[in-house]
């Protein structure tokens, strides 16, 4: 009997092995990638350094970033949800080991046997199961490494999330300083507007001579430009300060107060090879992850195609004393094994198996999306560190000028120039100031730029040591 059970088995197992989905799973992916970046400028080669906050002469910064990851709502989330995958996992283990349970039960009954007394009966059962499923094939393994897979990729999500606050909140910090520089940039230009605008104004009464309603006119629209200019600046700078606040996972309530001055960085930062980037960016870490995970589910699906064995076994006593059920001469045992095979679903079994080969092939279209996305987030950081390091050289002699010109027009007017001359430091005031506030926004372009490079690079602030 027990041959014709083993001939029967392997008939049905060779059936199930015969629908078996013939495509094979995929879990990694090879990506060509250049041998350097082609937006790369000298002194960039070279391997990336850990720590970029050590990049930027700000002590202040670093301790907003080091107070953000500690305190920061939504990050203390990721991690309560990356320590719940974690858990998960063990589930996934458990699967591969027997699974026991104990039960028992005791009762005690009275019946009436008259005429004489009552008769009181007892009844005690213990019960112990076993069962266990042997992973014959793989498939619960392939589960337990696709759950395991999972949690890696959200480890690395997480990772990814710490990076980012760490670079939005140093961002933060110089927008801030940025913010608070333009706002003494517009006070100090209203000022010197208010005080031109009096002289224009009296000079005007007194009827001196090249000074018309048109020099008033413009003075006075200078005035309430920089009036407009002080609002819309004060208006920036809270919001800067709320909302590195936020971050911080402080009351917005704008109080921060911000630096003198932008940080200094260093002049250039290595930035290694790009194929270095396909390990060290979290995100594509975790899109790696993704592709193994959907391919162990794939192998999976397509060995829940074949037939499944199960063993059972149960241990039990039933006595009417309760010392008694735990004596071996009372324990009563048995042992199963049961093969099973799904004959007809309506193919939907082999339908799940072809969706999971579908998700594994979108799982490596989507890592190569992301990569080829990082490659240009790269290769737009780099030059935009060439360009803007060159546009600041260039509006630095702009301001120069500007602010030449704007003393000559001064000294024009002061010196009794004619009406032309009230125009001409008119003129070069508005631009000697908008070239002033230029170059506060194009330094800190500059560091928000350097930090989204080390963000793209995937390379860490380095926090351990907190």
């Amino acid at each position: 009997m027990l041959r014709v059970l083993t001939i029967s088995s392997l008939s049905v197992a060779l059936t199930a092995c015969s629908g078996l989905v013939k495509t094979k799973s995929q879990d990694s992916v090879s990506i060509k990638t250049p041998g350097n970046w082609h937006a790369v400028s000298k002194g960039q080669h070279g391997k990336i350094s850990t720590g970029w906050l050590s990049d930027f002469d700000s002590k202040e910064m670093k301790k907003f970033v080091y107070e953000a990851v500690s305190n920061n709502p939504s990050l203390n989330a990721s991690a309560a949800r990356l320590r719940a995958t974690r858990e998960g996992t063990i589930g996934a283990y458990a699967d591969l080991l027997p699974r026991v349970s104990a039960s028992s039960s005791g009762s005690r009954s009275r019946s009436p046997n008259e005429p004489g007394p009552s008769v009181t009966s007892s009844s005690y059962n213990l019960s112990l199961n076993a069962s266990w499923e042997p992973d014959i094939w793989g498939r619960l393994r392939d589960l337990q490494q696709a759950n395991y897979a999972g949690y890696l990729a959200s480890v690395e999500d997480y990772r990814a999330a710490r990076l980012s606050l760490a670079a939005n909140t140093a961002k933060a910090w110089c927008n801030l300083i940025s913010a608070e520089s333009q706002l003494e940039l517009a006070r100090v230009t209203l000022a010197s507007f208010q005080k031109n605008n009096s002289i224009v104004e009296r000079n005007y009464k007194a009827g001196v001579p090249g000074t018309r309603a048109l020099a008033v006119q413009l003075s006075r629209n200078n005035v309430a430009s920089a009036q407009r200019s002080v609002s819309s600046r004060l208006q920036d700078r809270n919001q800067a300060a709320r909302q590195l606040e936020q971050l911080v996972g402080r009351y917005p309530a704008g109080l921060v107060k911000g630096a003198k001055e932008l940080p200094k960085m260093r002049e250039n930062i290595p930035s290694d090879i790009p194929a270095s980037l396909l390990l060290r960016r979290p995100d594509l870490a975790a899109a790696q992850y993704q592709v193994f995970q959907s391919a162990k589910i794939a192998d999976a699906s397509q060995k829940n195609l074949l037939p499944s064995i199960s063993l059972t076994s149960r241990a039990s006593t039933s006595s009417r004393r309760f010392g008694d059920i735990f004596n071996p001469q009372y324990i009563a045992s048995s042992v199963a094994a049961s093969l099973a095979q799904t004959v007809y679903q309506g193919g939907e079994l082999k339908a799940n198996a072809r969706a999971a080969l579908d998700r594994n092939r979108a799982s490596i279209h989507d890592f190569s999306t992301r990569a080829i996305a990082a490659f240009r987030e790269v290769e737009d950081a780099l030059e935009a560190e060439r360009s803007l390091k060159e546009q600041e050289e260039f509006l630095l002699v702009e301001v120069k000028q500007a602010t030449l010109a704007e003393r000559s027009a001064e000294l024009d007017y002061s010196e009794g120039v004619d009406d032309s001359g009230i125009l001409e430091i008119l003129e070069s005031q508005r631009r000697a100031n908008n070239a002033r506030a230029s170059l506060i926004a194009l330094r800190n372009r500059r560091i928000q730029n350097r930090i989204d490079l080390h963000l793209a690079l995937g390379g860490d602030f380095h926090t351990e040591s907190k």
